[in-house]
């Protein structure tokens, strides 16, 4: 007999839940959307739903994950494509199934654009200057991205859709990945980062991906080399980063994400004072553009994530046979 579908719904945001409310109807399930993220607190919330949906912005600790097995929990879908603030191993040795979603690879590959042209032309600084009500020319001229070579880190969805636009710019494009696709130039990891005037970075986070640009690879970039990362923080090794910006030894930086972030990026900090090493030395650099993880942050993410979500659920209760 068909069982009733139920998927709780953690750290649920008001635009959200008005998705959920309207899918989840179309589609035949129910959801308890609960604003807060998912703790120990709440974890008997999810009580006799095999599937809940966490966001992005928790960390699902081995203590977290035991309680939500205990609660019953069989599958967790985070509402994200990466999956680094979950503990996998933990999950896995407990038989808790981890989903992920995808979403549209536009909203990323717009913004990693957008972030290149402003580092190009020093749009941090114009605006400053404008906002003081001084309207002189930059004494920097800006560069076209027609005459740039741009290499890009990772060839996934995201990755691609960044090398479809830069098609129309008429740039040089270089990619690295293990895996290479049709269409790309794909060269070496040292020649990527010797030949590129931009480097834009679109590569999950894993073991073997943790500061993958440290010392030593900001040492074989070039001198005005622009660097983005709209994709996980600890990508890059911020001290170095810090270290080669101080000592002009790189052109400049665009950050959506930044390691530390946590417990800062989504929340109004305004009249705090901000316990992080590096994020107010690189907002103080002209050079530097830092962004709060929101390069994902659109209508059509939301209706994608929130799908693909509600249906990620109904695929794991299939393969139970419980739809």
């Amino acid at each position: 007999m068909k069982k009733e579908i139920d998927i709780t719904v953690y750290g649920c945001e008001p635009d959200e839940a008005a998705v959920f409310n309207k899918l989840s109807y179309e589609l035949g399930v129910t959801v308890s959307l609960i604003k807060e993220a998912v703790s120990e607190n709440n974890v008997k919330l999810a009580a006799r739903c095999r599937c809940i949906s966490v966001s992005h912005k928790a960390e699902l600790s081995e203590p977290l994950l035991f309680e939500l097995k205990n609660a019953g929990v069989k599958y967790i879908c985070t509402r994200s494509i990466g999956f680094n603030h979950i503990d996998i191993q933990a999950a896995g040795k407990m038989g808790i199934t981890i989903g992920t979603v995808a979403y549209s690879p536009g909203s990323v590959a717009d913004y990693s654009i957008m972030l290149m042209l402003m580092l190009m032309r020093g749009t941090k600084s114009v605006i400053h200057m404008a906002e003081r009500q001084n309207y002189c020319l930059n004494n920097l001229r800006g560069k076209e991205l027609r005459d740039m070579t741009v290499g890009v880190m990772g060839t996934g969805r995201i990755g691609q859709a960044v090398m479809e636009r830069l098609k129309g710019f008429g740039c040089t494009v270089l990619a690295y990945d293990r895996n290479h696709r049709p269409g790309a130039d794909y060269v070496s990891f040292c020649e990527l980062l010797q030949s590129s005037d931009i480097i834009t970075l679109h590569v999950p986070l894993a073991e073997d991906t943790f500061h993958m640009i440290g010392r030593e690879q900001l040492e074989m970039m070039k001198k005005e080399a622009l660097l983005i990362n709209t994709a996980r923080g600890a990508l890059v090794d911020t001290q170095a980063l810090v270290d080669a910006l101080e000592d002009e030894r790189i052109g400049g930086a665009a950050l959506d994400v930044l390691e530390g972030e946590e417990g800062i990026f989504y929340y109004d900090c305004t009249h705090k004072t901000l316990d992080h090493p590096y994020l107010s030395v690189l907002q103080r650099m002209p050079n530097v553009i830092v962004t709060p993880h929101t390069a994902y942050h659109t209508e059509r993410v939301l209706v994608d994530t929130v799908s693909n979500t509600i249906l990620n659920c109904l695929n794991f209760e299939r393969s139970l046979g419980n739809v």
